[in-house]
């Protein structure tokens, strides 16, 4: 039995969002040219910023193995061996190159890497059961519009700008004190380069239980974070349209809001301080 490839889907086509990734070899490969000609000029300053169409969008091409590093690396010398000045972007586009093949080495050591902390002293940790919570996060109605515009990103084409990714994962587990492997599932669900060493890697160094993690006390101010990103609201703007109007602006107490929905599901500084007391409380254990 033969499936019919030109079948249409049935009902809603949710896929129409994911048109921005062509796949295949010949879609990688012109994926790539493009970043070099466009985006690796201004990548070593540019990539933390949402706002910006600079990231080289390569991701699911490398997931699917549609194209290798090693012929990344290749076209990525030839670029700069044509014009030295993309020496400095060239490097930092290396070195996040080399955090994906990190990913796979630990994966090799903890083959069970999207269930098991990687530190042993975070197994007693107290995470919460907060099933509404978490169901806020996912539909981005946490009231924190950085962190909202990154999960609607996610739902709608399978993509979420890397630095989102870090604000809206920092937010789930440290704000929230909801379990990384919570979001870990999720994200390997919605996301079109979902990998099976890079996601719970870098979920886990969100975390803190991750080798070479961020520190545990590093807990990103998702307000601070979007003025610092995308300061004139572009991406924002973009993902949450007319809805951005109705968030809680970023002065410290907040404002009331006679749309309750937009109100911060949990205050920054409550959040903060509760995730502080966490981490510091835990018991330890002493490696294996």
């Amino acid at each position: 039995m033969s499936l019919n490839p030109t079948l249409p889907p049935s009902g809603v086509d949710w896929t129409q969002g994911f048109s921005q990734f062509t796949p295949g070899e010949r879609g990688a490969r012109r994926a790539l040219r493009q970043f070099l000609r466009e985006g690796l000029d201004d990548y070593a300053n540019g990539r933390d910023r949402p706002d910006l169409d600079v990231t080289s969008r390569l991701s699911p091409h490398l997931r699917f193995g549609e194209i290798s590093p090693h012929r990344i690396l290749l076209e990525l010398d030839k670029a700069v061996a044509a014009n030295p000045r993309l020496s400095a972007p060239a490097a930092k586009f290396r070195s996040e190159l080399a955090w994906r093949d990190f990913s796979y080495t630990l994966l090799r050591q903890q083959p069970r890497l999207h269930t098991t902390n990687f530190r042993n002293d975070f197994e007693s940790f107290p995470w919460r059961s907060d099933p509404a919570a978490l169901r806020a996060w996912r539909l981005g109605e946490t009231g924190y519009d950085l962190v909202d515009a990154g999960m609607k990103e996610l739902w709608a084409t399978g993509y979420m700008h890397n630095r989102v990714r870090m604000v809206a994962a920092s937010f789930l587990i440290k704000h929230l004190l909801i379990d990384w492997r919570e979001g870990e599932r999720w994200f390997w669900d919605c996301l079109l380069d979902a990998d099976s060493a890079n996601n719970p890697a870098s979920w886990q160094w969100v975390a803190g239980c991750g080798a070479d993690a961020a520190p545990y006390f590093r807990i990103f101010n998702p307000i601070a974070q979007a003025a610092k990103f995308d300061p004139q609201g572009v991406y924002r703007a973009r993902w949450l349209g007319g809805e951005l109007d109705s968030y809680v602006r970023a002065d410290k107490a907040g404002t009331p809001n006679a749309d309750l929905r937009r109100r911060p599901i949990v205050d920054h500084a409550f959040a903060r301080q509760r995730a502080l007391d966490a981490y510091h409380n835990r018991e330890t254990h002493e490696p294996d």
